[in-house]
């Protein structure tokens, strides 16, 4: 009798559980199945923290927001936070919003911020506001970015020193043969006219983060950053700039998000992208 209770009983769980409808897993670098808190003790460990997002995914958005807050409550030491989405020149802005000095509608108004600011940035926002911690605006303002696309890096040497101070220290490196940028250099078509320039101005905005991730590392603790998968997928991007500029002995931990229409593995095209990889259904919706 105990046994036949036993039998309808995990059938019941058996068949809940095949009902359910899994939105995301995470792999780790090999592709193997990987959980949370491997993740979480991973980061743990690390000076650095890349949380490559798709802009526009929930399931990232949200991710990004549980780890923040499990770093903050387990780590030894300080836990800093940046993100591509607020530019070098609004600094000023955030310190006064987090510190209390100005008001959010303010901040919201002047700081330019992204469209999808309310559901996927501001919960970090305010998370630092609430805990005492620090946010780095760590992008290059965007008209200096377009200066490059237009006329290359030489464009920015006549700036102001005022407005350098919101760029990378000039010149940059630049390794035109990396992989991603390549790739850039073939959707314009090719080399020659702007193709050029493009990923040029995909590199300051990298170096530019690099430098300011670098300038604001916690001198014990963690740096969490946010941005779009491409600046770090490949440890290309801003990773490259810290490795070969300015901050090479940092351990760097890397998150990459890609949508699949399958969760039992990872895509070969996603293999090998960064530490962890968070695989989400293609069908989850969006925020925008």
């Amino acid at each position: 009798m105990r046994y036949g209770l036993f039998l309808i009983a995990f059938l019941a769980i058996a068949n809940l559980y095949a009902q359910d409808k899994p939105n995301y897993r995470i792999f780790d670098k090999k592709g193997n199945p990987a959980t949370f808190e491997d993740l979480l003790k991973d980061s743990r460990k690390s000076d650095i923290i890349f949380f490559g997002e798709l802009h526009n995914n929930p399931i990232a958005h949200w991710l990004q927001y549980e780890l923040t807050a499990s770093l903050h409550s387990t780590i030894k030491g300080d836990l800093a936070l940046g993100a591509e989405m607020f530019e070098a020149d609004n600094q000023l802005l955030l310190d006064e919003y987090l510190s209390g000095t100005i008001k959010e509608k303010t901040f919201e108004e002047e700081a330019r911020v992204w469209n999808n600011y309310a559901t996927d940035y501001k919960p970090l926002v305010e998370f630092a506001k609430a805990n005492n911690l620090s946010f780095t605006a760590t992008n290059i303002p965007r008209r200096y970015a377009s200066l490059v696309f237009k006329g290359g890096f030489e464009s920015l040497d006549d700036l102001q020193e005022a407005a350098k101070s919101y760029v990378a220290p000039l010149p940059v490196k630049y390794d035109a043969s990396l992989p991603g940028y390549q790739k850039m250099v073939e959707m314009m078509g090719g080399h020659g006219g702007g193709s050029d320039n493009f990923p040029k101005a995909q590199a300051i905005k990298d170096a530019t983060m690099a430098y300011f991730i670098s300038e604001n590392l916690p001198e014990k603790g963690v740096f969490i950053h946010y941005n779009g998968s491409y600046h770090s997928d490949n440890y290309e991007g801003i990773v490259w700039y810290l490795q070969n500029d300015y901050a090479p002995k940092a351990k760097i931990t890397t998150i990459t998000t890609v949508e699949q229409s399958d969760l039992s593995a990872i895509d070969e095209e996603h293999a090998g992208k960064a530490d962890f990889t968070i695989v989400v259904i293609d069908t989850m919706t969006k925020t925008y």
